[in-house]
């Protein structure tokens, strides 16, 4: 079977919820994983705009997700950070998830959640390290990645 990483809330290459959109209720979506890589002690997690105008846009990283996890719940992540995992400053200057951000006129983008497993229980990495440091960090641990992508307008 091959590592892969769903949401309830929509299915991948299809529009992401309002609900999950940064102007609408914010809210982490649920998502669920199957099948991690032999040898997967942790997780680290990294939603991007891959259609931003300069490079991809961060707008969420969760790091030290314990390996035994299958799932991380909707809304886990959005302001009130409910659940005790350590998060990285998003590109918002956020330690949250913050969703989809259109402007109105643009054409629609598409976001990555990007899912690494890791061979390590913790990233080396300092407390509250921006986004993109988690990403290095994981992908030079990384045993594998599952991807789901959505839209938003």
């Amino acid at each position: 079977m091959a590592f892969t990483l769903t949401s309830p809330a929509f299915r991948s290459g299809q529009p992401i919820p309002d609900r999950h959109a940064r102007r609408g209720d914010n809210l982490s979506p649920f998502l669920e994983w199957n099948d991690p890589p032999p040898g997967t002690r942790s997780y680290a997690l990294v939603m991007e705009d891959a259609d931003a105008p300069s490079q991809a846009s961060r707008h969420w990283a969760v790091y030290d997700i314990g390996g035994e996890r299958r799932h991380l719940a909707e809304g886990r992540s959005s302001k009130a950070r409910t659940e005790d995992l350590p998060h990285g400053f998003n590109d918002f200057g956020n330690l949250h998830y913050d969703g989809p951000d259109q402007h109105p006129g643009d054409k629609p983008h598409t976001y990555r959640f990007r899912l690494a497993a890791l061979g390590i229980a913790n990233l080396p990495i300092g407390p509250e390290p921006d986004a993109l440091i988690v990403w290095q960090a994981a992908r030079e641990n990384m045993l594998g990645e599952a991807e789901l992508m959505g839209t938003y307008e």
